[in-house]
């Protein structure tokens, strides 16, 4: 497959071009090309290790890709800092682990970039802080720590903090896969809310019900290549490979 392409017109939110990226001598993207339209969501699954974390960290630069192109929100991204520093401001990540700030408060994990980095007031960051705790469902938690919330909770935080940025895009690797099974629901919940929000999304998942309910578009990777992409009801319902056939009836086996 060349190019799994998005739906816009008006220049892709994401772009990537023939990507190929090493880890010593171990070929983890192998000319990986994809297109996210703006407001598009996409969920890219796959077996472990096939590239997807990888893919996605290479799209906010947290991995350098070695070969091909890739753009966000019109920007090119290479070694150039100020490139980095704009796709970074646009682009909110959230993780597996939860990557909060221990000895801070929730409100202060939340305030601390748009301080810092939006060169918000902090009467105004703590404001929009709130209000997306709000969104999460966790106002309530804003002056506990860290170490006093569950995972789920945590986790809600994340999507929280990222938000505070305001972000054009959101990426997401994985952010239940580190949460006991009753934890998922409740951020699966916060995320499928922020998806009907029109908010460009590309989300890392092995949750297929997620994948069937939000997606405009489900990416299948595998061994570092794309290898099949489209509608969730066409990618589960009628797959075209071998490979996807059997990722999806050892998924559903285990669940």
């Amino acid at each position: 497959m060349d190019v799994a392409l998005g739906n816009g017109a008006a220049g892709p939110a994401i772009l990537l071009e023939r990507v190929d990226k090493w880890f010593g001598a171990l070929h983890v993207l192998r000319g990986v090309s994809l297109e996210v339209a703006s407001g598009e969501r996409v969920v890219v699954c796959g077996p472990s290790g096939s590239g997807k974390s990888t893919m996605i960290r290479c799209i906010n630069r947290l991995e350098a890709h070695q070969k091909g192109r890739i753009v966000v929100d019109g920007t090119e991204l290479s070694d150039d800092t100020r490139a980095l520093d704009t796709v970074r401001r646009e682009v909110g990540m959230v993780f597996q682990s939860f990557n909060l700030f221990p000895h801070l408060t929730i409100l202060e994990n939340c305030t601390l970039a748009p301080i810092h980095v939006r060169r918000m007031k902090r009467a105004e960051a703590e404001a929009l802080a709130m209000e997306f705790l709000a969104r999460v469902r966790i106002p309530e938690q804003a002056s506990k720590y860290p170490a006093q919330l569950s995972g789920g909770q945590q986790q809600r935080v994340a999507i929280a903090r990222a938000l505070c940025m305001r972000p054009k895009i959101m990426l997401f690797d994985e952010p239940t896969s580190a949460l006991d099974p009753e934890m998922i629901k409740e951020v699966l919940d916060v995320m499928i809310e922020l998806a009907g929000s029109g908010m460009t999304m590309v989300c890392v998942t092995h949750e297929m019900g997620f994948a069937r309910q939000v997606a405009d578009r489900v990416v299948f990777m595998d061994q570092g290549e794309i290898v099949e992409a489209g509608p969730p009801a066409r990618v589960f319902g009628v797959p075209e490979t071998e490979r996807l056939r059997t990722f999806l009836s050892q998924i559903l086996r285990g669940h």
